[in-house]
């Protein structure tokens, strides 16, 4: 093989491999976070009450909506005062969102537990609960990672998605919410979500 092949068969393997390169860095980010167009969908959970809720009780106003379990140590309850602050600091407005806290733990976690735990933060957030069948299903189609992480003595903790879940009036996922995230930035957020008067 002359040396002008082999200079080019080395130039022809390292198109290749930054070929390969940027296809992975593309698709490979894309798989980890889907588009947002990608996420939600119908559901079936009950609410404290024990009333059945779906995706369709959603439409008509925007929606947050995060997902936790009741025994959670710090990101849970972070997350739900925080919510709190915004719905007060919302005034006027905060009744014009939906507010959901979808709890992952579907062994410990019914409708009781859930009313219990929720009656600290602002009764405008309503807790979901379901079995594990409807769990698994809202949390694939919103692309919610979670993991039963067992503890000493057969107890159990749980590892997941700590984003908050915005929804336009329609039900659709517009954005998401970082874990503390600030609460003027995200008044502007939702403000955008609300009809032009």
């Amino acid at each position: 093989m002359q040396r002008r092949d082999v200079a080019l068969l080395s130039i022809g393997s390292l198109v290749l491999l930054l070929t390969l390169a940027v296809f992975f860095a593309v698709f490979g980010r894309q798989a980890a976070n889907p588009p947002l167009a990608e996420m939600g969908g119908q559901f079936q959970l009950v609410d404290t009450e024990g009333s059945v809720v779906t995706q369709d009780d959603l439409v008509g106003k925007p929606t947050l909506l995060f997902f936790g379990f009741t025994y959670c140590p710090d990101v849970c309850p972070t997350t739900l005062f925080n919510l709190t602050r915004l719905i007060q600091q919302l005034g006027n407005q905060a009744d014009q969102f939906n507010y959901l806290f979808v709890s992952l733990d579907w062994e410990r976690d019914g409708p009781e537990q859930l009313a219990r735990y929720i009656s600290v933060f602002d009764e405008r957030i309503r807790g979901l609960s379901g079995n594990e069948a409807q769990i698994n299903a809202i949390a694939d189609a919103y692309r919610v990672q979670y993991e039963r992480v067992p503890m000493e003595q057969g107890d159990y903790t749980i590892s997941h998605t700590a984003a908050t879940y915005l929804l336009d009036r329609e039900g659709s996922v517009v954005g998401t919410l970082a874990y503390g995230f600030d609460l003027d930035e995200t008044q502007a957020s939702l403000e955008q979500l609300l009809p032009s008067s």
